[in-house]
């Protein structure tokens, strides 16, 4: 796909991920418009960290997913739109499914019924890796059975299966990415990286909550091409597509290997508030990327290493953000 001058849709675009394909895409030389929710205080979230450039680049449109006519009227005119708001904290969704629901499921409705209507060329949705549990079997491929263990994966599997409806029910080619692990710069320290990273800087110890789970890290300049190769290749439309690096590692090792390359020997203890209920806890996430191979040409540039690096050096430059004493959910 000619990126140049395509008219595209973000939706999300102000959070971790979104932030970063609108930032590729005007590289690209697309006309971008970054979907926000809408607040108070005229605050883009990460949109703000862009470039004075770039962000000049984008046509910046506050509003609301569970507000269908909103919804509408974004999307006309569009040719792509990449679908990637919601609520995505796993601990807020224990305490607010209802809002989960609305936003997740309602959101994604709307997004669908747009394209419809105004024949959108391309729709990506934003699946999760969460959608398919405790792996049975590993790699998890992408007929791996979904298992919903927390009030946000149900809420993603349902959108998931509404965007495979309306492509087979009303031939809307909508393609859907399923990411594992995303991190990065930006990223919020709800997410174990940035998490561990800013409590090692600040405080006498890492609070984390469970060590054992596996999962599979991506670094988001990866992810954000996974996001533009699905929208180009079109056996993608009314599928599913991992993206993810093929390797697990444990959170224990995890924060071992971050507190290595930040120099420090601190102690890592597990907290009470930071767990899981039991049975709502995945315990692994490994990726069999074969897909995105095979279609996409697609694979892992960045090492695990030379990410954490990169999200290291983001989070000394703006340690003034991260609150090292609270748990974020």
């Amino acid at each position: 796909m000619n990126w140049s001058h395509k008219k595209v849709l973000v939706t999300g675009a102000g959070g971790f991920i979104g932030s970063h394909l609108c930032e590729a895409l005007v590289e690209l030389g697309a006309s971008v418009t970054a979907f926000v929710r809408y607040n108070g205080r005229d605050n883009w979230g990460n949109l703000e960290a862009l470039s004075p450039d770039k962000r000049a680049n984008l046509e910046v449109l506050c509003g609301n997913v569970e507000d269908s006519r909103f919804v509408d009227g974004a999307v006309q005119g569009k040719d792509v739109v990449f679908h990637l708001a919601a609520l995505i904290g796993i601990p807020y969704s224990y305490v607010a499914p209802g809002s989960y629901v609305r936003t997740n499921i309602e959101g994604t409705l709307n997004v669908l019924e747009a394209a419809r209507r105004w024949s959108t060329e391309r729709v990506v949705h934003t699946s999760t890796s969460e959608t398919y549990g405790t792996a049975i079997y590993a790699p998890i491929d992408e007929q791996h059975p979904l298992q919903a263990q927390s009030p946000y994966s149900a809420t993603k599997i349902a959108a998931d299966k509404l965007c495979e409806s309306y492509a087979r029910s009303f031939d809307v080619p909508v393609s859907i990415i399923r990411p594992f692990n995303t991190f990065g710069p930006r990223q919020s320290a709800r997410a174990i990286i940035p998490c561990v990273i800013s409590q090692a800087l600040v405080e006498k110890r890492i609070r984390i909550g469970a060590m054992t789970p596996v999962r599979d890290l991506n670094y988001v300049k990866d992810t954000v091409r996974g996001f533009l190769r699905v929208a180009e290749e079109p056996r993608t439309i009314g599928q599913v597509v991992n993206i993810g690096r093929g390797e697990g590692i444990t959170i224990g090792d995890l924060g071992d290997r971050i507190l290595k390359l930040l120099g420090v020997e601190l102690p890592i203890e597990q907290e009470a508030e930071r767990m899981r209920p039991e049975k709502s806890e995945v315990l692994k996430l490994i990726c069999d990327n074969t897909r995105a191979r095979q279609w996409l040409d697609w694979s892992p540039q960045y090492t695990l290493d030379a990410g954490l690096t990169e999200t290291i050096n983001f989070v000394r430059e703006t340690l003034a953000s991260f609150r090292t004493s609270k748990y974020a959910q």
